[in-house]
């Protein structure tokens, strides 16, 4: 039997407001357990929700940058089920009356996955088991995330593999990012996806039983933990078994997928309608004046970094997966104009630089002017490409020096005296007899040995294309 699978992602996203939805508490993560709470958050008998404008605002935008419609009329919903963070019995989210429908994401292959909604909703609180407590019989509940503001994202079951659900991905948590709702951490927990997926038998156009996959805390174990089920519903299935609807977790160490519980459907809930908030109409200039501010997204911002500026694609993907870093190139570009330079400086020196000492593009201190600065010296002959090696080590050190008074001061301008650059030629085809013997058998290698010998008396300050150019006369002289 030939399998196909269908695969639909649900993303929960943190929306970056200071306060919660319902409430003025903040939404800042990290803080002491239930320092961050009120009536309202807590649920308590007779406290009255209000609506944060900014979740509004901010849930439009990214139904907008997701080519979703806006709905002309929204309302909230009570989600009722009973769990220890859930203190009112019900969570507040909506279903019925979404904000946002009908979107869709295209992947780079040029194939559209569509989005079925954008909806509000609010957070749950968080169990904490005390681990350092040994046979403990109960858990602890921390509330700070009761309340907090999320936008649940649907696709549509249109992925066919773990590879292009990976994409999407990616691609809806750069969007996040880029049009600044979501800060799209999912070590915190502000991305959170769950993944549907089933299989079925080739070219039937029946949808087989989904399975639900929760706990997966990074794009690599969303595309294992697909792979893995994948393979095990195709297993069942060629065994005469049947596949249950339910929820399975991804366990991390052991690369598995493990039964949870069923599966709920909709009706489970229970939903109704939110008695405390009524529906409401957003405005169509307050829609427009929304969409006036997103900015170039980041697949389109690929395309033209490919274009535009002659890069290659591994490069620009590279760098739109974080704007800043796409913002840092594009800033050394306009200073200097050469695309292709900066892009292999930023990818080969300046991010393993960052990577070593674990700090983000934001604080990098080497700004685009003095970056600008080193590829000109290059550029006139001033220094050399090792040497610049060594000023960009400087120039990251000290984020107050630029790169002439680096050179100034380390005393590393190139040399390009030929009479100088001579002498060292002559001295190491004195010294290396064997190797000019070897070279004028015809081992033409032994000419890099010799610039090398050449470069490291001079302390990598010697210009190469002089060195070359000297080394050859002589030895056609010898």
């Amino acid at each position: 039997m030939v399998y196909e699978t269908v695969i639909g992602l649900e993303v929960h996203a943190q929306l970056l407001t200071n306060t919660k939805i319902f409430c003025s508490c903040s939404a800042k993560f990290g803080q002491t357990e239930n320092s961050q709470v009120c009536p309202i958050c807590l649920g308590m008998p007779g406290v009255l929700p209000v609506l944060n404008k900014k979740v509004v605002e901010f849930s439009i935008k990214t139904g907008l940058a997701l080519n979703c419609k806006i709905q002309p009329v929204m309302h909230f919903d009570r989600k009722n089920y009973f769990y220890p963070d859930l203190p009112k019995g019900y969570q507040i989210s909506q279903f019925d009356f979404p904000l946002a429908k009908a979107g869709v994401i295209e992947l780079r292959s040029g194939k559209k996955i569509g989005i079925t909604r954008v909806h509000m909703e609010e957070d749950a609180g968080k169990l904490v088991h005390p681990e350092a407590l040994e046979n403990a019989e109960f858990s602890l509940v921390d509330l700070n995330r009761a309340g907090v503001p999320l936008m649940e994202i649907v696709s549509e079951p249109d992925m066919r593999s773990p590879a292009e659900a990976k994409e999407y991905l990616e691609l809806l948590r750069n969007t996040l990012r880029y049009i600044e709702v979501c800060d799209g951490n999912m070590e915190e927990g502000s991305f959170r996806c769950d993944a549907n997926v089933s299989i079925r038998e080739y070219g039937s156009t029946v949808l087989g039983t989904k399975v639900e996959l929760k706990n997966m805390n990074s794009f690599r174990n969303v595309e294992l933990a697909l792979e893995y089920e994948i393979e095990r519903q195709k297993k069942v299935l060629s065994e005469g078994g049947r596949i249950n609807q339910e929820t399975r977790l991804w366990n991390v160490d052991k690369c598995i997928t493990i039964s949870m519980r069923s599966k709920e459907e909709s009706h489970d809930y229970r939903y109704f309608p939110e008695p405390d908030l009524v529906p409401f109409t957003p405005a169509m200039d307050w829609i427009k004046e929304i969409s006036m501010t997103l900015p170039e997204l980041p697949l389109i911002r690929e395309k033209r970094f490919v274009s535009q500026y002659n890069i290659p694609l591994n490069d620009a993907q590279t760098f739109i997966n974080e704007k800043e870093l796409a913002d840092y190139f594009e800033e050394c570009v306009k200073l200097c104009n050469q695309p292709r330079v900066v892009s292999n400086w930023i990818l080969n020196e300046l991010l393993a630089k960052l990577k070593e000492k674990n700090i983000s593009i934001k604080e990098c201190p080497i700004k685009p002017v003095n970056f600008k600065e080193m590829i000109e010296l290059m550029d006139k002959g001033v220094i050399s490409g090792k040497i610049a090696k060594t000023v960009f080590g400087e120039m990251f050190q000290s984020s107050s020096s630029s790169a002439s008074a680096i050179v100034e001061r380390m005393g590393l301008t190139q040399i390009v005296n030929t009479d100088e650059i001579g002498a060292i030629v002559d001295s190491v085809i004195a010294q290396q007899a064997e190797v000019v013997t070897s070279y004028k058998n015809g081992k033409e290698k032994a000419l890099g040995f010799l610039v090398g010998e050449v470069m490291k008396i001079s302390k990598g300050k010697a210009n190469p294309k002089i060195v070359n150019e000297l080394l050859l006369k002589k030895l056609k002289g010898i």
